[in-house]
């Protein structure tokens, strides 16, 4: 799977023994289709009642539990299938295509066109989606009979963030002030996933709201800027601003994706298409 910058594949284009592979590259460079897309799992959640009313957790998440709310498990696949005109343009969504999703040699699951070049599909009240750790998934499009294929290689297994498990069950911070967390360790010479975070408030009675914050890339074209910039992703140490956490006595889930970028498979893909699957770890903060 080709997952080099532009440079990189320029750099190499003198070099006679990977012709094959090169031609391959200078083909996707110069395509005009594109394709960014997200699989992401979220396991179940357990979130004690007394923590989102403020009292304390008592026998939060153990077996004595009884005031306990479960959130239940998703897995959300999204697509975005467009098309190109020179280098700097801005790519416009292609309607009317075939989009699926599938773990080589598994299940197809085909996604529902949404308009504007943009495909998706839940598991809520569906549980043809899943998540395999260890899968290679593809992102098929078709249209015209014409296939389009990105891949993501060997989806990660879930990340634990030990800062997430406390004893009380829940971290206590206080509101409008800046949370810190160390990723697990990787071994010499792997490469970390990339790692994204959103903030979602909980009201009394466990419904989530909208997210207070996200590093999670919103556009085609921010998941464009990704393929080249990933490093800020990957870094071991991370923050997440105050402005996540803007009201006092509130309960917050934090969800930290763990995820693996992948590309363009396909020669008629553009070489900078982006891929991501991963699943995540979810921490439970109440503010003061």
């Amino acid at each position: 799977m080709k997952r080099l910058l532009l440079s990189v594949a320029l750099a190499a284009s003198s070099l006679a023994p990977l012709a094959c592979d090169l031609e391959k590259t200078g083909n996707q460079i110069a395509a005009d289709h594109l394709m960014v897309g997200t699989l992401l799992a979220t396991p179940e959640v357990n979130v004690s009642g007394s923590a989102l009313a403020g009292y304390d957790a008592g026998t939060f998440g153990g077996p004595d539990g009884g005031d306990v709310i479960s959130l239940p498990a998703q897995t959300a696949a999204a697509v975005f299938f467009g098309s190109r005109n020179g280098e700097n343009s801005q790519p416009s969504g292609v309607a009317g295509a075939t989009v699926t999703l599938q773990p080589v040699n598994g299940k197809t699951t085909p996604l529902t066109e949404d308009g504007a070049g943009s495909y998706s599909r839940t598991s809520v009240g569906d549980e043809e989606l899943t998540y395999q750790s260890g899968a290679t998934y593809q992102f098929i499009a078709t249209r015209g009979g014409t296939r389009y294929v990105g891949q993501v290689d060997d989806a990660p297994v879930q990340e634990r963030v030990e800062a997430f498990h406390p004893p009380e069950g829940f971290l206590r911070i206080n509101a409008r002030t800046a949370l810190s967390f160390d990723r697990a360790a990787v071994s010499n010479g792997e490469d970390r996933t990339l790692g994204f975070v959103t903030v979602v408030p909980l009201s009394a009675d466990g419904a989530k709201g909208e997210p207070t914050y996200t590093n999670m890339p919103k556009t085609p074209v921010q998941f464009l800027q990704l393929v080249g910039l990933p490093g800020p992703y990957r870094e071991a140490r991370v923050t997440i601003p105050g402005e996540a956490f803007p009201q006092s006595n509130k309960t917050y889930l934090v969800i930290f994706q763990a995820v693996r970028m992948g590309g363009a498979e396909s020669d008629n893909l553009f070489l900078g298409s982006a891929l991501l699957a991963g699943t995540a770890e979810v921490g439970v903060v109440r503010t003061r």
